[in-house]
């Protein structure tokens, strides 16, 4: 510890050796990389902590779901169609153009529909910009 002492005034610092100067930086150095990494396990521990906590919190607070009685149920309806003869008919155009070729060399066969999963900050960032450029 005296050579910790040794680093409170810059004038015995100055007029330690240079074996000594080092010993106390390399000392000073590991100790403050080992409260680091402590504080780091500590705060990835209470994390670990804090998500069980909330874990257990959403369990209790789930309400139980008792299952249904079976009973003899009608048919499900079929599903209603809808005509996308046309939507089918433009995105296979867009298709053809972006391939630059023929559309009777395209079959589109599945049309999925997928939503916009990006967050409303996000689309409301890109139609900043978009709106910008006009």
């Amino acid at each position: 510890m005296q050579l910790l002492d040794n680093f409170k005034h810059a004038e015995t610092f100055a007029q330690m050796p240079i074996g000594e100067r080092v010993q106390a930086t390399l000392y000073v150095i590991l100790l403050g990389m080992s409260i680091t990494f402590v504080a780091l396990v500590l705060i990835w521990g209470l994390t670990i902590l804090l998500s069980k906590v909330v874990q257990l919190i959403e369990k209790k607070s789930q309400p139980a779901v008792m299952p249904a009685p079976k009973t003899a149920s009608a048919p499900a309806p079929a599903a209603v169609e809808k005509d996308d003869s046309e939507l089918v008919a433009v995105i296979t155009a867009a298709i053809a153009a972006s391939m630059n070729t023929s559309m009777h060399n395209i079959v589109v066969t599945n049309i999925v529909r997928t939503g916009d999963g990006a967050p409303v900050w996000g689309r409301l960032g890109r139609s900043d910009v978009m709106n910008s450029r006009l």
